[in-house]
């Protein structure tokens, strides 16, 4: 079921918003101060190709101070607006009863994408 999920997922928008977050990784990675942020971008965008069956976990390490500062500096560069886009798509979704597995995917990543740092995907 969830390869039939991941299908129409692509195929209704997933590879859009996956090629956004690789196009923002790769411009992220131009510089060495946007590396870390441009590695977020990829795991955003690798969720987005297979949001169904994947989950969304703390690092079994204590993400410590270095995770926080920088949770906060994608916070405000850009973080936020992303969560919100996803918000707005997960709640449009719902609407529809078909569409409320693609708008439950859309929370999980509005989770991810809003504190990215210090979490991984399983």
């Amino acid at each position: 079921m969830k390869i039939l999920g991941n299908i129409l997922w692509l195929v209704f928008g997933g590879l859009m918003i996956a090629l956004e977050y690789f196009v923002a990784g790769i411009a992220l990675c131009v510089t060495l101060i946007g590396i870390p942020f441009g590695l977020q971008a990829f795991k955003l965008g690798v969720l987005s190709l297979w949001p169904f069956g994947n989950k969304v976990v703390n690092m079994p390490q204590e993400p410590g101070c270095l995770s926080v500062v920088m949770n906060i500096l994608w916070i405000l560069i850009g973080g936020i607006w992303i969560a919100l886009s996803h918000l707005l798509w997960g709640i449009v979704l719902c609407i529809t009863i078909v569409g409320i597995p693609f708008g439950r995917q859309h929370f999980k990543l509005m989770a991810l994408s809003f504190t990215p740092f210090g979490k991984s995907i399983v």
